[in-house]
Formats: C-alpha cells, structure tokens, sequence
C-alpha cells in the first residue's frame, strides 16, 4: 500500500485522469490480468478452474489480481452459501467491453512478438 501523499501516486492519478490509455492499461496492466479476463470471456468461471487452468500463477497472486479487478468493476465475485464454499466469477458488462482491447493486444502480440524478440542489441546487452 503506497502513502496518500507519495509523489508516484500523485503522477499516477494525474496520468491516468488525464490520458484515457493510461487508465486502460492501468487496469488491465499486471502479468496475470488479462490472461484471467480472456479465460472469462467465455463464461463465469469457479475460483478453482481458473487457478487450474494458470498453474504457474501463485495463489496469492491470483487472489490479488481478482480483487484488483473486482474493486474496478471488471469482474463480479458470487459467493454461494454451500458446504465447503463455492465461488465463482464472472465478468461485468464493464469487463465485457475489453474483449476487442484485448483481442487487438493479442493481434498486435503475435504478429510483432519475433520482431522485438529477436533485436540484435537486445541480446547483446551486458551489465557492466
């Protein structure tokens, strides 16, 4: 948790309410955020499949990034009265709404991976 009074959540606040992509990426912005918004987009999903289904995701991780995203409305969080509980999530019509952003990310992803993958004077960097 960062201080009210910190000059980086200061930039932060004042980047964000001033550019909207900046606010977008702040968002969706993390290693684990969109690969949880795209396994939702086809359906709500029990706490349990998506944990399944990103195993190299810690726990604790996944727990953080889904209430980052629930506080933002992306996601909705239904909790059922059950023994043992059950817990599923499901994205709002806000998360919704990501799917083309997403889906262009992804589209410029695979089609410029190999160009910034493999730059000469990436791989040639050393620490001196």
């Amino acid at each position: 948790m960062r201080k009210q009074s910190s000059v980086n959540l200061e930039n932060e606040l004042l980047i964000n309410g001033n550019c909207g992509m900046a606010y977008t990426l702040d968002l969706i912005g993390g290693r684990w955020k969109p690969s949880i918004l795209w396994r939702l987009f086809t359906g709500s999903k029990r706490y349990s499949e998506l944990r399944r289904s990103m195993p190299n995701v810690s726990e604790r991780i996944l727990i953080l990034q889904l209430r980052e995203m629930e506080s933002d409305g992306l996601i909705k969080r239904i909790v059922y009265p059950e023994v043992p509980p059950r817990v599923e999530y499901l994205l709002t019509p806000l998360g919704q709404s990501l799917d083309a952003v997403l889906a262009v990310l992804t589209e410029w992803g695979e089609e410029n991976r190999p160009a910034t993958l493999n730059k000469p004077e990436l791989n040639e960097l050393t620490i001196k």
